[in-house]
């Protein structure tokens, strides 16, 4: 085997099954008969994923996140092209899988959030995969670890981010797999390894600078990097698909300029995270009405402030540790394991330096911490047992994130199976032609039920919709669902994902998207947005000149907290638009 980077130590053979055989990672057997510890650690881990599943089911939902992935793979099915027909910041891989999904099971929330668990099961699955390397025990504790961080911050929701990070950690097992034995073996594991990697920059072209960097240690110097090539070519097939359709221009502006430049700044936050308040607006919402949570525990805002300084010292530390391993001569595959994923860790932690809320931190979290385990548990292995070395470093995990970051991992766990036994009530629930989606708050589910029904009532099919916030200046957030909930209706504008400095900028095309519309939904949901970025600025005022000029409101629900608008017939009298029901606050946090 090549001596850098380090080659295997206990898989020169060719494995054969059975209870000595090396584990999958380092080129054991693809299948295996089950042992009594394999069956009790795997289904410990997996009765721990599925205790919360029922209340996640019908968990609050993101209007705009979650939205989004239940309408963009439909109109991907209709074939609308993303960075052309509507602003999609992601590349299109999640969006093509998806509609293939959603073909096969219907695009239900309940369909998208079985596909965001497994999703989520991909991540803990290759964590659990890549440190079994320390046997099933650690293994079982760092799956622990993930499933804590991965399910937390936000339910099941497909996102694209848990699909990339699922299959770049594949990617990484089977990378790790490849260098651990001999060929022809080698040869398909590094395939396989390129086209995960492949499909991963398809859901996420911003994984490019992590995977970049653990695939070159990982392939240096060795004859499978030139598969690995062959392979992501293969595995970005969606890309290739995406630029043909878009147009590399349009497609760069959509994926890269729109994202990292123009998006930036009204989305980042403040580093590290202020002491006296909580900045990311959905976490301040969060936390006015929080969960229970009877332990002792640090304030909110200050275990996010600790959060972000802990999640940046492992993120540096995990690879730290490996190289030092390595220059004492530890070339054995636990440090090619260690090595690998925390370069990989490492290189995605520009999420949590670019908004350090709960999510992004989680994010970054969810690859680096469950590493701990094995790092302690080999610091500790020469000074004690087996045994008592794994127990401790299990315990230097929970202790953490019950210090650290408690709200966002223990807490949010215990709500979800909370609703999961029956011992509290799911949300509130907005349902349209069997189309559910979940709210956190009573007043904003009525309203929106009664603005769903007399929409319901008056729209025709074919008709245009146009989705946003009441200020249209201030394009903080859009709540998305709606779109989806009604399927009949054609999205009338580019912006069905609304962001600031996208769609209220001067010069954007949602003041003349609206003069294509018929009907208008505007919400109230987020006027207290506040951040202290660019979000807080007000944009254009055209948009909300085309509402006054052009709409009439036919409905007021809950005090505005939605408004329906239709396009004016003539003669109709104009009512204007109730833009000073709920203004915007000049200044401070969001209103509790």
């Amino acid at each position: 085997m090549p001596d850098s980077p380090p080659g295997a130590t206990v898989a020169d053979a060719a494995p054969e099954a059975g209870p000595e055989a090396p584990p999958f990672v380092l080129g054991g057997p693809w299948w295996r008969p089950p042992t009594p510890a394999g069956v009790l650690a795997v289904g410990t881990l997996a009765l721990v994923i599925l205790l919360p599943v029922r209340g996640l089911v019908r968990a609050t939902g993101s209007s705009m996140e979650e939205g989004f992935m239940l309408l963009f793979p439909r109109l991907v099915q209709q074939g609308w092209i993303p960075n052309v027909d509507f602003l999609h910041l992601y590349g299109p891989g999640s969006l093509h899988v998806l509609a293939i999904w959603y073909w096969v099971f219907g695009d239900s929330l309940e369909s998208q959030r079985v596909f965001g668990l497994l999703q989520h099961v991909g991540i803990i699955g290759a964590i659990y995969t890549l440190t079994r390397v320390w046997g099933r025990a650690v293994a079982l504790i760092a799956g622990l670890v993930a499933t804590f961080l991965v399910l937390t911050p936000i339910g099941l929701s497909a996102l694209a981010w848990h699909g990339g990070i699922a299959l770049s950690l594949w990617a990484i097992v089977f990378a790790v797999r490849a260098r651990s034995t001999e060929p022809p073996r080698s040869d398909r594991s590094w395939l396989v390894a390129g086209i995960l990697a492949g499909l991963a920059l398809s859901f996420r072209p911003d994984l490019v600078v992590a995977l970049a960097v653990a695939g070159l240690w990982v392939t240096w110097g060795l004859p499978g990097r030139r598969r690995v090539a062959i392979g992501a070519a293969i595995g970005l097939v969606p890309m290739w698909i995406h630029l043909a359709l878009a147009g590399p221009v349009r497609a760069f502006e959509g994926m890269v300029i729109d994202p990292v430049f123009r998006l930036r700044p009204g989305r980042e936050l403040p580093v590290p995270p202020s002491l006296d308040r909580i900045d990311g607006a959905l976490q301040a919402v969060a936390e006015g009405v929080p969960p229970w949570w009877g332990f002792p525990a640090l304030a909110a805002r200050h275990q996010l402030f600790v959060w972000f300084f802990v999640t940046i010292a492992i993120a540096v530390a995990v690879p730290v540790v490996a190289w030092v391993r390595r220059r004492r001569g530890d070339v054995d595959d636990r440090t090619t394991v260690l090595m690998v994923t925390g370069l990989f860790g490492l290189g995605i932690i520009s999420q949590a330096l670019q908004r350090p809320d709960s999510t992004h931190l989680a994010w970054v979290a969810v690859v680096s911490w469950p590493l701990v385990v094995p790092v302690v548990h080999d610091a500790l292995r020469g000074r004690t047992t087996a045994i008592v070395a794994t127990l401790a470093a299990g315990a230097v995990m929970a202790a953490t994130m019950f210090v650290v970051a408690p709200y966002y991992t223990y807490r949010h766990y215990l709500l979800h199976t909370r609703v999961a036994v029956g011992q509290l009530p799911p949300p509130f629930l907005v349902e349209r032609d069997g189309r559910r989606f979940w709210f956190g708050d009573y007043f904003v589910g009525e309203a929106s039920n009664q603005m769903v029904a007399d929409l319901d009532r008056l729209s025709s099919p074919g008709e245009r919709l146009v989705v946003g916030p009441a200020d249209l200046r201030r394009t903080v957030y859009s709540d998305v669902a709606f779109y989806w909930m009604f399927p009949e209706l054609e999205p009338a504008t580019y912006y069905i994902e609304m962001d600031p400095g996208l769609a209220d900028a001067e010069g954007s095309r949602l003041a003349d998207d609206l003069l294509t519309a018929d009907w208008v939904i505007l919400t109230n949901f987020w006027t207290g947005w506040f951040e202290p970025n660019a979000s807080s600025e007000y944009g254009s005022n055209r948009p909300n000149e085309v509402i006054a000029d052009h709409f009439c409101l036919v409905g007021n629900y809950e005090d505005a907290l939605v408004l329906l608008y239709r396009r004016c017939a003539e003669g109709d009298g104009v009512s204007p638009a109730t833009i000073g029901d709920r203004p915007p606050p000049e200044g401070g946090p969001p209103p509790d």
